[in-house]
């Protein structure tokens, strides 16, 4: 039973992707994720993880089961689906002669806001770790870690109850990664739902309410982050590659 404030946003329900080859993406997935919460999903290339956001997204259809948000079927209501999500992906496409400005603009007023100031811009721009001298600078001088933080920019105007992040740490250095576990808290606390991908063991516990360790389109663990406060989250993953006969590896995690 759901505490009184929480509300599932979303939902996996018996959540499966075969390909026409015969690969099983995704075999049978659940999981839920409230309202106030952080979700990270660990694993290997190929364990299932982008996949499964691609599905909330509608990208993908699913071969059998459901994925839903705030009880809507992405893939029977996509339009209506979208308007409750925000996505990031580990390499963000945005116009590269705009400048962040200009780009928050645009996919602002694209994604149907039509009220935001510019001061907004900037001080959301300011939020991620973007400095005001380069609010009006091209994208095209940027790194990969400031062009990701735009994507976030963009993602947190949209004003969703869910936010999707494909490798969010990926390109951000040390002290942009600490910063972006702050503004993931804020999310939080501000009542959003996140769910993550990830190869940052590390980020994933200091982040994150419930971790999953996936392979091969399944979760071999699914814990509340508490219980795994004082063990060592790199060897567990190991130790359960070990256990279900897979190479206990930790390239890609």
């Amino acid at each position: 039973m759901l505490e009184n404030n929480k509300q599932v946003i979303l939902e996996a329900i018996n959540l499966t992707k075969k390909y026409d080859d015969g690969v099983v993406a995704l075999d049978n997935l659940n999981f839920q994720i409230c309202n106030n919460e952080i979700f990270a999903m660990l694993g290997g290339n190929g364990a299932g993880k982008t996949t499964t956001i691609n599905i909330f997204l509608n990208l993908l259809e699913p071969t059998s089961g459901d994925a839903k948000v705030c009880g809507v079927s992405s893939h029977i209501e996509p339009l209506t689906v979208k308007q409750n999500l925000a996505y990031v992906s580990e390499n963000v496409m945005l116009y590269p002669n705009f400048t962040a400005l200009q780009n928050l603009d645009f996919f602002t007023q694209l994604g149907g806001r039509l009220d935001v100031s510019k001061d907004e811009y900037r001080e959301v721009l300011m939020r991620v770790g973007l400095a005001e001298q380069v609010h009006n600078k091209k994208l095209k001088s940027f790194s990969k870690g400031m062009r990701q933080k735009c994507g976030i920019a963009i993602a947190i105007l949209k004003d969703t109850k869910a936010i999707l992040f494909d490798e969010p740490t990926s390109g951000l250095d040390p002290k942009a990664g600490y910063e972006f576990i702050r503004l993931l808290n804020d999310l939080k606390d501000e009542g959003k739902a996140v769910l993550m991908s990830t190869h940052d063991i590390f980020r994933a516990k200091e982040a994150a309410d419930t971790i999953a360790i996936m392979n091969e389109g399944k979760f071999l663990m699914k814990e509340k982050a508490s219980t795994l406060f004082d063990k060592d989250l790199e060897s567990l993953y190991m130790q359960y590659m070990a256990v279900h006969g897979l190479k206990p590896t930790t390239e890609g995690v």
